[in-house]
């Protein structure tokens, strides 16, 4: 699968005043606001005001749109030194900022996985995560396997959520509006079954956001204090 990180660039005519940046953040825009499906070149340049063909000279494909945002993503992601932070702090600030920038790409989710991510943000991001996990004790693959538990956690939560977050925007309704239709019917078909409708109860007990944040936090900490007591000799 070829990739634009290692794919030769082609220098753009002189003559020509659209950039790569203007690109990347013009389809990060269109993403935001349309979801993956409504991605083309052609709604790109025309959002742009471009010809197809200056797109042409810095992209080839909409796989390399992908890449360029992806990589745009992983650089709003913040990573703080170890040192500075320690590590399970760090690691904490370094899981919620990976979670908010999800939540406000919520088309991330449907791609991370399908393209190497190598770009140079994503590589800067991958050093700085595994020098947190370094910092607090892990080596060789362990430390990949600490860092990688801890993305996959955030992203499948958080992946939860932003298809949530989709579903409320087509269906033109609120949170409350929405889980109180759902937790309705699950009610009625769990009646018979104490077990669920009492998590159904708890559940019900508080706002859809504060739910969502609550398990993110839970899941969270329980994660890391596996990975400290396997530090433990």
């Amino acid at each position: 699968m070829e990739s634009i990180w290692t794919r030769q660039r082609t220098a753009a005519p002189a003559r020509e005043t659209l950039s790569r940046d203007q690109i990347v953040k013009a389809t990060m825009e269109l993403l935001d606001t349309e979801g993956l499906a409504g991605l083309s070149m052609r709604k790109l340049a025309a959002r742009l005001d471009s010809g197809a063909t200056s797109l042409y000279w810095h992209v080839q494909t909409k796989d390399d749109l992908i890449d360029l945002v992806i990589d745009e993503v992983y650089g709003e992601i913040d990573v703080p030194d170890a040192e500075l932070a320690g590590w399970r702090p760090g690691v904490l600030l370094f899981a919620h900022s990976l979670r908010a920038a999800v939540l406000r790409h919520g088309w991330l989710p449907e791609v991370i996985y399908t393209r190497p991510s190598i770009g140079p943000k994503a590589i800067t991001l991958g050093t700085r995560g595994l020098a947190l996990f370094a910092a607090a004790g892990f080596s060789g693959r362990d430390t990949d396997y600490a860092m990688g538990s801890v993305m996959s956690l955030v992203l499948g939560l958080t992946s939860s959520e932003a298809v949530a977050q989709r579903t409320l925007r087509k269906a033109g309704q609120t949170a409350e509006e929405w889980t109180g239709e759902i937790l309705a019917e699950a009610k009625q078909v769990t009646a018979e079954h104490p077990e669920m409708h009492e998590s159904l109860r708890r559940r019900s007990a508080v706002d859809f956001a504060q739910l969502q944040n609550e398990q993110f936090a839970y899941g969270l900490d329980s994660l890391l204090d596996g990975l400290e007591k396997r530090l433990t000799p």
